[in-house]
């Protein structure tokens, strides 16, 4: 795991995509000792021009400048206590951002940056913060409601990374952190899934969400194809 930054430090990445009209996103790179690991950082602009950082990536000035260009900072969520390497520079850059954590995670990420909140009301009906029922309280997600459809951002329930070669390939294969599919994997589960029928439930609950249009996930490609069979079927490998 990547210590968390005292200085903002810019790791490789891409440029801001837009996916609806309200949502940015945008990936890097991250070096852990299997081998490098995509991640994403996800920003929805709320009603009144504020901005909601979910799982946040420092980015080089031009694209930190299409970002303000877009919303203020005004929420940064840190969605479990994995993701928080850039949690400390984004409040020191923006020192009026309300950070927010799950309860479960909130300990290990006051190592690194002062919590405000482990719930909060973004102030707009349409984006709502999640702390995911089954995960001890330790994963955030947030749910956005548009005219287009919905887009549910997740963390590291699901997994979306393709496989790769090689001899670290392999491993990432083995730990199932890498596949064919979009999945919840193993070693996650083992750490983040404290009530398997209670995330079941959510994930069912989720994929009866009418024109969901998307899910995103901290780590590979956005899932936009058959967005509610997705997380059913992940519901029911949990109860296998």
């Amino acid at each position: 795991m990547t210590k968390p930054f005292r200085e903002w430090t810019v790791l490789p990445h891409g440029k801001l995509t837009r996916l609806d009209d309200n949502i940015l996103t945008v990936t890097g790179r991250i070096h852990m000792p299997l081998g490098d690991v995509e991640r994403r950082m996800t920003c929805v602009r709320l009603r009144d021009g504020g901005l909601v950082i979910y799982s946040a990536i420092a980015l080089d000035e031009a694209e930190m400048s299409a970002l303000e260009a877009f919303g203020t900072p005004e929420y940064l969520i840190v969605p479990n206590d994995i993701h928080r390497t850039d949690a400390r520079v984004y409040k020191d850059r923006y020192p009026s951002l309300i950070v927010v954590a799950p309860r479960g995670a909130q300990k290990r990420v006051e190592d690194v940056v002062p919590v405000n909140a482990a719930d909060v009301d973004l102030g707009d009906p349409d984006v709502r913060f999640v702390t995911v029922p089954g995960t001890g309280d330790r994963e955030g997600a947030l749910v956005v409601e548009n005219q287009s459809g919905t887009t549910l951002v997740l963390n590291d329930l699901i997994f979306n990374l393709a496989n790769r070669p090689g001899f670290s390939g392999w491993l990432l294969r083995t730990l199932g952190l890498t596949g064919e599919e979009p999945h919840l994997p193993p070693v996650i589960k083992l750490r983040e899934v404290k009530d398997e029928s209670a995330l079941k439930a959510q994930l069912e609950h989720w994929a009866e969400i009418p024109n969901l249009r998307r899910i995103v996930v901290s780590h590979g490609n956005i899932i936009t194809d058959d967005t509610g069979p997705v997380l059913r079927r992940i519901a029911e490998q949990l109860a296998a």
